[in-house]
């Protein structure tokens, strides 16, 4: 799976997650292996029809997938799916819906959503120019995010502010712009007329980014718009890069 745009978190937040057991899967149309947090889960319900799980969590068994909608439908209308999936669930008799690639990405919309108003909640998360400007400057913010609607003069000015907060002047870096206007944002989170957010906890940050980075690439947004969220100094960030096996070398269960 290449690894989807992200605007990466400090040395000391990426170093906190060293040395912890990161699960791997195989994608069941590439072959390749990597995180299962990058990876979206395929479940086989009860009643023989295949689902997406984004959460990992439905019971009985499942298969993984790590490529973009456009490589899914196109796997889906060769037959290469369903081969995948009867390889690695180790059943003939099931079916997969047309829309599949629609439930994923709808999903996927639903938990970046959900992951936004949960830190919402909690008090990590920051709506309005000025309260984000004034954190921003005080080197607070771990992660800005933008409506796609939003104006590039807000979304400069911001910008400008983060890096000035973090000591990053002249690094280009920009946030990240949402694949949903303002509107489906502040109805998702309950306030009005939420155009630029930003995270001011950095495992809150992660968690953020963990739904987003996979909805992104799932849907290709991060390409589509990578000249408006990339970070330059993030050189994992390149389209087209890719994750292989784990560093032990060892293959990933494929299912559970």
């Amino acid at each position: 799976m290449r690894t989807p745009h992200n605007d990466q978190l400090s040395e000391p937040d990426r170093a906190g997650r060293r040395g912890q057991h990161v699960p791997e899967r195989r994608c069941v149309i590439t072959g390749e292996v990597s995180p299962a947090e990058q990876l979206v889960r395929l479940a086989l319900g009860p009643d023989g029809s295949i689902a997406p799980d984004v959460h990992g969590k439905a019971p009985g068994r499942g298969a993984w997938i790590g490529v973009t909608r456009a490589e899914l439908e196109a796997a889906q209308a060769k037959g290469k799916l369903k081969s995948g999936l009867a390889r690695t669930l180790h059943e003939g008799q099931f079916t997969i819906p047309d829309d599949l690639g629609a439930r994923i990405a709808a999903q996927l919309e639903r938990a970046t959503l959900d992951r936004l108003g949960l830190e919402s909640r909690s008090g990590t998360l920051l709506s309005g120019n000025e309260k984000i400007e004034t954190a921003a400057r005080k080197g607070q913010v771990r992660l800005l995010l933008h409506a796609s609607d939003a104006g590039e003069d807000g979304r400069k000015k911001l910008a400008q502010a983060w890096r000035v907060g973090e000591d990053d002047e002249g690094s280009g870096r920009e946030g990240r712009v949402l694949p949903v206007d303002r509107g489906t944002l502040s109805m998702a989170l309950g306030r009005e007329n939420a155009v630029h957010l930003a995270i001011t906890d950095a495992r809150a940050a992660a968690r953020v980014l963990a739904h987003l980075s996979r909805w992104q690439f799932f849907t290709g947004w991060s390409r589509d718009a990578a000249n408006r969220d990339s970070d330059p100094h993030n050189p994992s960030s390149d389209d087209g890069a890719e994750i292989g096996a784990g560093p032990d070398g060892t293959a990933a269960s494929d299912a559970f």
